[in-house]
């Protein structure tokens, strides 16, 4: 009989029945039954103390074990057999554990009890989504600049980092007048962005470090970075004129050329032989050379007539040619001057594109002054009259069938004015002619454009729908009606 209540019982060490042993002893005394957990809601993350900050999702084995460690102590005195939670109303702000525990009670009696432990989930802001908010701290900044009117290379540059994700790591990005601020919190994530630039673009840089504090007790230095990277200042469709030095050791190429693409290198062609090369940054800070023109100073001349060049003797020591471009000879009348007779002759990589009557931009060399020291030593016999650049189509007609779309950085601008606009949509158009430049760029679908053929050839070169991504929009909830946002 049960030595409390005299209820007939199975013996067992403690002579007492399972709900008066109960009554008599409680093996949950100690443990709390309830805590709090610390969540920053910008990057959701969760506070493991003292100062760790983890990511967990809902009913996680991460988070569990986050939950079981605040009152691990606790449990020390009891052996704990099962754990696992309650659902909970995600936006509830409650967790709730459900623990099985078991313990050796009144002369060796084995007990178990199943009770909940509930957590509370407050929002604190991590240290890192502070200095994020806060913008004005910061220890390193990485400051690009290219000297150049043109800024067909940032864009460029801006649609690598965001393709591999090297943005997600700045506190804040400023645009000026002639490059980017990248700010960050750590000179090691600084360090890899100047690594990242030298290798995407041709570029040098430099490091500066200024001492903002110092505690002599504990001999700890706080320093502010700055990397400064300078960009080659040439851009596509450039005409360069090339040192002679330079010009013969890549092949004896004429030393005027056009750079046709910037990548990690830049490559140019020359318009008279279709010879190609490529210049990395070192070989352009030894011997350095500037664009003759602007991109404003394009003129726009008219094919008079045209005939492609099908064999032409490669010179001493010649280097290879491309293979994409067709060499031709065509006769040229600038669109100004329609009601003369005046035309130019000259040589051309374009052969494949143009016919006559095609509209097609290039630079006048025969009546402008060139302001450069290689080209006023040059023979002027070796100047052409004219080179041309590229074909002209109609740009109205280009962006309202333009069916994608590109993402941009968040940052933050001194102000844009209708010349950037320009600029963005030249490099709009060198995505859709130049395919070498497009493959290391993420294209989107935009849905609000209306689907066109891809067959027609006539028009301007356009991208394929095979070469676009489909964007993300998350714009309803699970059960398929306008809801909140979902957390993770």
């Amino acid at each position: 009989l049960c030595c409390q209540c005299g209820v007939a019982i199975p013996p067992n060490p403690a002579n007492m029945c399972v709900g008066c042993l109960r009554a008599q002893v409680d093996i949950t005394e100690g443990i709390p039954k309830q805590g709090t957990l610390h969540f920053c809601k910008q990057c959701e993350r969760y506070l493991q103390p003292p100062g760790t900050w983890i990511q967990c999702s809902l009913e996680s084995r991460e988070l569990l074990a986050l939950c079981l460690k605040k009152i691990k102590a606790s449990l020390s005195k009891v052996r704990l057999i099962d754990a696992g939670f309650i659902w909970t109303e995600p936006h509830s702000k409650r967790l709730k554990l459900k623990l099985t525990v078991q313990k050796e009670v009144i002369n060796g009696a084995v007990l178990q009890q199943v009770f909940v432990v509930e957590y509370i989930v407050q929002s604190q802001m991590c240290e890192d989504c502070h200095r994020i908010e806060a913008k004005d701290f910061w220890k390193a900044v990485v400051q690009v600049r290219q000297k150049t009117l043109h800024k067909k290379t940032f864009y460029y540059l801006e649609q690598l980092i965001l393709k591999h994700r090297l943005h997600q790591n700045t506190l804040r990005i400023k645009e000026i007048h002639d490059g980017l601020d990248f700010y960050y919190s750590s000179k090691q994530q600084a360090q890899k962005m100047v690594d990242f630039l030298q290798c995407t673009v041709p570029s040098r840089s430099k490091s500066s470090q200024r001492l903002i504090s110092h505690d002599i007790h504990s001999n700890v230095y706080n320093y502010k970075s700055t990397f400064s990277v300078e960009i080659v200042p040439i851009c596509k469709d450039n005409v360069v004129c090339l040192s002679p030095k330079l010009a013969q050791s890549l092949g004896n190429m004429s030393q005027i050329c056009v750079c046709i693409r910037v990548t990690s290198t830049i490559h140019l062609i020359d318009p008279t032989t279709l010879q190609i090369a490529e210049i990395d940054g070192n070989t352009y800070w030894r011997h350095p050379f500037n664009s003759l023109f602007h991109p404003k100073q394009l003129e726009e001349f008219i094919i008079m007539d045209i005939n492609r060049v099908q064999e032409k003797k490669k010179g001493a020591g010649a280097g290879a040619r491309s293979n994409k471009h067709t060499l031709a000879e065509a006769w040229v009348q600038k669109t100004s001057e329609l009601n003369t007779d005046h035309q130019y002759f000259c040589c051309t990589h374009l052969g494949h594109i143009l016919n006559p009557g095609d509209l097609v931009l290039g630079f006048d060399l025969a009546n402008c002054n060139l302001n450069d020291e290689f080209a006023n030593k040059m023979n002027p016999h070796n100047i052409p009259d004219v080179v041309l650049i590229k074909k002209s189509y109609d740009r109205t007609k280009r962006q309202h069938r333009r069916n994608w779309k590109l993402k941009e950085l968040d940052r933050d601008r001194e102000g844009t004015d209708t010349d950037d606009e320009r600029q963005y949509q030249d490099f709009l158009e060198d995505l859709e002619e130049d395919e070498a430049i497009r493959k290391n760029v993420n294209i989107y679908r935009n849905a609000d454009v209306p689907v066109e053929s891809d067959t027609d050839d006539d028009g301007p070169p356009r991208i394929s729908l095979a070469e676009m991504l489909e964007d993300l929009h998350i714009s309803q909830d699970a059960t398929g009606g306008e809801g909140a946002n979902m957390m993770t």
